[in-house]
């Protein structure tokens, strides 16, 4: 039997034991990436309350965890509570004959079609079938969401224990997450330089994707939201939160704003169009210019179409956990190959 059999076997053993393992906890892995996306980026904030409480620990960890449930889980509870509700109001509006979408596209298309047919040289489409589509796309968007808060309802003890979960594990690593860290370092065996270049690029990117990106996006959907309602747009609410959404990529709302200046002013809208490019340009649009630098700055070092590739692709795999772990992978992929030439140059 050759020398080395008895160490390829038990990497073996181990290699099913870890993919066991990995089955094992794969319904609570959601509850475990947020316990330790929420202690890489409010690790910095638990040692400053350390340097205030440097003979209670645990006081320095309940406060911190305190902090974490009012400055991140509650706003984002509220917000998935508020936009659910609001869905669901539009659409008993929508099923009562309240609201019609389709009048809302319609005049708008009116105003465009003739035009683009005539652009294009093709036949004429029918008005009324364009906008009948749109508004069923959006009447089955807001079904969507509205049917949401019943989902949610209903699998109430899944989400308690996932968030008591993540909170148990968060605990924990906001106390021993050095340790950990260290420990990891010494198992794995790739070496001890890689692998902190590969936990710092994980650090760096998590923490200025979660801080920089919820803080731009909450801002800029905000201000957005009451544009659009102080301009009369219905469902200002639902594109508010869209253009929070939409905030989290490298595009941003302007996918949002700018088309609906451009519809206002097709149709006679001057003055509210004119409001609303230049607070979407002068105010919207400087916000990311401005505080994205300053909150995430060179941290992610990627370049913005990756970003927007990586975040979209981590939404379409992971849903919303996606707009953070899809430019983690990205970041990761970077990092490995970038080490992968140090090391072939240095042959």
């Amino acid at each position: 039997m050759p020398k080395n059999t008895p160490y390829i076997l038990f990497l073996t053993f181990v290699l099913l034991v870890t993919v066991s393992f990995f089955f094992l906890i794969k319904d609570f892995l959601l509850a475990c990436f947020w316990a330790i996306i929420l202690a890489v980026v409010f690790y910095p904030v638990y040692q400053r309350v350390r340097q205030y409480f440097e003979n209670s620990e645990k006081l320095s960890l309940f406060l911190t965890m305190l902090m974490i449930i009012l400055v991140f889980v509650i706003p984002i509870f509220t917000l998935t509570l508020m936009i659910t509700e609001e869905s669901t109001v539009y659409y008993q509006k929508i099923e009562s004959g309240k609201i019609n979408p389709q009048i809302y596209f319609q005049d708008t298309i009116a105003l465009l079609l003739p035009k683009f047919n005539k652009l294009l040289h093709i036949q004429a489409i029918s008005v009324e079938q364009i906008s009948a589509s749109a508004g069923n796309a959006f009447t089955q968007a807001v079904k969507y969401i509205a049917q949401q808060l019943p989902a949610l309802t209903q699998n109430l003890l899944n989400l308690i224990v996932q968030f008591a979960l993540t909170f148990y594990l968060l605990f924990f690593l906001l106390r021993d997450g050095q340790q950990l860290i260290r420990k990891l370092i010494s198992l794995i065996p790739i070496g001890d330089r890689i692998e902190i270049e590969l936990f710092e690029r994980f650090t760096s990117v998590a923490r200025a994707t979660v801080k920089g990106g919820l803080i731009i996006a909450v801002i800029q959907g905000s201000i957005g939201g009451v544009l659009f309602w102080s301009v009369g747009i219905p469902a200002a609410f639902l594109w508010g939160m869209l253009m929070t959404v939409l905030s989290l990529l490298p595009i941003g709302s302007t996918l949002i704003w700018a088309p609906a200046a451009v519809i206002l002013f097709l149709q006679g809208q001057t003055l509210k169009a004119v409001i609303l490019l230049t607070v979407g340009i002068l105010v919207i649009g400087m916000i990311d210019n401005f505080l994205r630098p300053r909150l995430i700055g060179k941290d992610i070092r990627m370049s913005d179409y990756l970003v927007l590739i990586s975040t979209l692709g981590g939404l379409t795999w992971f849903s919303l956990t996606g707009f953070v772990l899809g430019p983690i992978i990205a970041a990761l992929f970077i990092t490995c190959w970038d080490i992968l030439g140090k090391y072939n140059q240095g042959k």
